[in-house]
């Protein structure tokens, strides 16, 4: 990622420096809607051209389902004559590839023809929670903890099983692992800790917070670094959130603090409040409490999210937060005032770190501008507390939850919402269509 000199920079500037440092293509990359890279590859003689005018690029791409379907009703295909949209990089963005020879990248932001940005895009809804934030006078940091399999690229199978956390032998016992802390740094991500996770074959890596744009855009860079470079390795990394029915899903946790625009300083932490926190922090996680239900949606968008949220697996089922505790939906973290923040475990491996840092955000800034207080925290833990109200159990449930909250609505924009309830509803029917393997061992011969 660039660095904060680079960032300051505009994109010929960045060209004309990867000229001189024999950077032959660059890559236009574009998260989708569900934090994937689309990209195309663009020789670097041609890239400012196409910088200053927009890289066409079929404007339903940002609201493909799963399968990369085209999805009738998503506002950006049969309704506009499948028309194509404009990427523009953004040269904070700007990094040059360890892993792909001569070739640089930078994200893109996308709009259409007359100027208009793509409403549903995910990074232009997470601009959205970004800036009305920082007209409140804050500014967030935002670290987000990725898990992830790495699996037999033609089995799908994990390398090794058991149950291995922190064992050191395990933790760089696949010679990739090595490669991804490496090569991610030299990439310009902030790599602090890599350690294998509690299923076998699983590991987490987790990178420094950032401010703005940059804590998303590192997620979304991190995990497409983690996929390109197993797959040199002849193996597959998965994020998926529950690939094996015996074994741990992943989670994606995501740990925002508030800074004070003008002084630095955390907006989160009172030294002299029981709970450490301040009334900006208090109403910020009640923010999240309130709209929870409503932005689940986005923190667990599949079906698949939901066989990862069980009790006794730290991974949220009720509505609740407390102090340092893994059960509850928001866990307020930090040894110190200085570094205290909210750590939310709902996010699943597979999220959109762009949708999820806009949905958690953008709650907790609703909490601080309606002045909400804050409830007692949970019972520790806070999974077993019965007074606390569920979490939806369906995607259908958090979907129609996500419709009927006009502020979060209002907040990620209508365009979005009425693009990504479309798009997962499509995804629901193809699984209703769906004969599993289930059904036919029950049926298929009793019958």
């Amino acid at each position: 990622m660039a660095s904060a000199e680079e960032r300051t920079l505009g994109v010929e500037d960045v060209l004309s420096r990867w000229r001189e440092q024999g950077i032959r293509n660059v890559r236009f990359e574009l998260p989708d809607m569900h934090g994937t890279s689309r990209s195309k590859l663009v020789p670097i003689e041609h890239a400012a051209r196409y910088a200053e005018e927009g890289l066409n690029m079929y404007g339903g791409t940002v609201v493909l389902d799963s399968r990369s379907d085209v999805v009738p009703g998503t506002l950006y295909n049969e309704e506009i004559g499948y028309a194509d949209q404009r990427l523009k990089p953004d040269p904070a963005t700007a990094a040059i590839i360890p892993w792909v020879q001569h070739t640089g990248r930078m994200i893109c932001d996308t709009y259409w023809d007359d100027g208009r940005p793509l409403g549903a895009a995910p990074r232009h809804v997470f601009r959205r929670a970004l800036e009305r934030c920082q007209k409140l006078g804050y500014e967030p940091l935002i670290g987000i903890e990725p898990e992830f399999y790495l699996l037999d690229r033609d089995t799908k199978q994990p390398l090794f099983e058991g149950y291995h956390i922190f064992n050191t032998v395990r933790n760089t016992c696949v010679p990739v692992i090595e490669r991804i802390v490496n090569e991610t740094r030299q990439f310009g991500i902030d790599i602090i800790t890599a350690n294998c996770e509690y299923a076998g074959s699983q590991w987490e890596i987790a990178f420094g917070p950032s401010g703005g744009m940059a804590g998303p855009d590192i997620a979304f860079s991190f995990k497409t670094a983690a996929k390109e470079l197993a797959h040199q390795e002849g193996l597959l990394a998965s994020f998926m959130s529950k690939p094996f029915a015996d074994s741990a899903g992943c989670g994606a946790h995501n740990h925002i603090g508030l800074l004070y625009r003008e002084s630095g300083e955390n907006a989160i932490g009172d030294p002299d409040h029981e709970w450490g926190l301040s009334k900006v922090g208090r109403s910020f996680v009640a923010g999240q409490l309130r709209h929870a239900r409503s932005i689940y949606a986005l923190l667990a968008p599949t079906v698949n999210c939901l066989k990862r949220r069980r009790t006794h697996t730290f991974s949220p089922t009720n509505v609740s937060w407390g102090l340092e505790d893994r059960t509850a939906f928001v866990r307020v973290k930090g040894g110190s005032v200085k570094n205290r923040h909210i750590e939310n475990r709902a996010p699943t491996g597979l999220s959109n770190p762009y949708l999820a840092s806009a949905a958690l955000l953008g709650a907790g800034v609703l909490g601080i501008i309606d002045e909400l207080e804050l409830e007692p925290p949970a019972t520790a833990p806070a999974e077993e507390d019965a007074s606390k109200p569920k979490l939806p159990t369906s995607v259908e449930e958090s979907l129609s939850a996500l419709e009927g909250d006009e502020k979060i609505v209002e907040l990620l924009g209508e365009e979005f919402v009425r693009a990504y309830t479309v798009m997962r509803r499509y995804e629901l029917a193809r699984l209703a269509d769906h004969v599993t393997d289930w059904e036919l061992q029950e049926y298929l011969e009793l019958y």
